[in-house]
């Protein structure tokens, strides 16, 4: 008898195993092949080695872009070295990066491992920069105020908060307020596999001001890019293993009320907001598990949607660029000025295109 319940629990125990792998293989899209669509004029950015996870492009064309991240599961090409915000100026006619100088005592550059970015400019034109980073794999948002004349970034304050454990993305709302995404409920790195693979969707958005910190939605399978739309009636969260995008009307008092999702047959990273237009410009995964099991054999590939009208019963979804590896791998993020697009990457380099 006892020999029949072990076997039963083993049958049961290895049939749920399967279930669930299933699932996994499909949320990381492991069996798509990628169709290229190209661009005419594109080049790689110089300067850019390891990584351009996120990119944020001010009114005035310069893009502030995170690179060096070092994720659990990613591959790392300098492991090494701390990470970097790099300045490129899309105005210029062949635009080179640029380092920027971290200033501030209190700021410890050896650790910083720059993920999402986001920033703010204030009525007197002060630009700040808000910078997810993972010290030594932990969770804190960097503040700074970005000096254009001498190039400098200001450190100004670390933030850190019980609800803000695992953050990816942020969307800055004033200079010390923000939306934010945890991508997994837990922090410990192989609770985070376990999580990912039985698809507990689990992770959440929150809200911080110094005055209160909130959790404004939930429920999500790998919550990832966030973004807020022109005249900041609506948030934008990406869930990366659902391949979804979620649309939110915000509220006076911060609140979310979800109003719709679209469904995508790939892995949906940061979100970028055309500040003119308000289309959604997405850099997503075709294949999740050449991400996660990098070969340099077979790469992981690159894909950007662009979404018009979202707000629409009929939302315009457009692949404008998809890349099997050779060019460009797992692209992250994609933002575009004045018919200019810049494409940034998890681990790789940056591309440049003249739309």
């Amino acid at each position: 008898m006892a020999k029949l319940m072990v076997l039963t629990l083993l049958g049961l125990g290895l049939a749920l195993f399967r279930d669930h792998r299933s699932s996994y293989l499909t949320r990381m899209n492991a069996f798509r092949e990628i169709k290229p669509v190209e661009l005419p004029n594109c080049k790689l950015v110089k300067g850019i080695e390891s990584g351009s996870e996120d990119l944020e492009v001010l009114h005035n064309g310069l893009a502030f872009i995170s690179t060096g991240l070092k994720y659990p599961g990613i591959k790392v090409f300098e492991p090494d070295k701390p990470g970097k915000i790099l300045l490129m100026d899309l105005n210029e006619e062949d635009p080179t990066v640029l380092e920027l100088r971290i200033t501030g005592s209190n700021f410890d550059l050896s650790s910083f491992n720059p993920h999402g970015i986001s920033t703010f400019t204030d009525e007197d034109n002060t630009v700040y920069l808000l910078v997810v980073s993972h010290p030594d794999l932990k969770s804190t948002v960097e503040l700074f105020k970005f000096q254009e004349e001498e190039k400098t970034l200001l450190h100004l304050k670390t933030i850190k908060h019980k609800l803000l454990p695992k953050i990816n993305d942020i969307v800055a709302v004033g200079p010390e307020h923000f939306y934010a995404t945890n991508d997994h409920y837990f922090v410990d790195t192989y609770l985070t596999f376990w999580e990912m693979y039985l698809g507990l969707a689990w992770s959440y958005a929150v809200y911080y001001s110094p005055n209160e910190v909130q959790v404004m939605a939930s429920g999500f399978d790998f919550a990832n890019g966030i973004n807020i739309s022109p005249d900041g009636k609506y948030v934008y969260i990406a869930e990366s293993m659902a391949h979804k995008i979620h649309v939110y009307e915000k509220h006076a008092n911060w609140t979310l009320t979800p109003l719709k999702s679209l469904d995508f047959d790939t892995i949906v990273d940061n979100i970028s907001v055309d500040p003119v237009t308000g289309d959604l410009w997405i850099g997503c995964h075709p294949n999740g598990m050449k991400v996660f099991f990098y070969d340099p054999e077979n790469p992981p590939g690159s894909e950007v949607l662009r979404i018009q009208n979202i707000l629409t019963e009929e939302p315009k979804v457009t692949v404008v660029y998809a890349d099997n590896g050779t060019v460009l791998q797992a692209s992250t993020t994609a933002s575009v000025y004045k018919g200019k697009l810049l494409i940034g990457t998890v681990f790789h380099r940056a591309l440049y295109c003249e739309l």
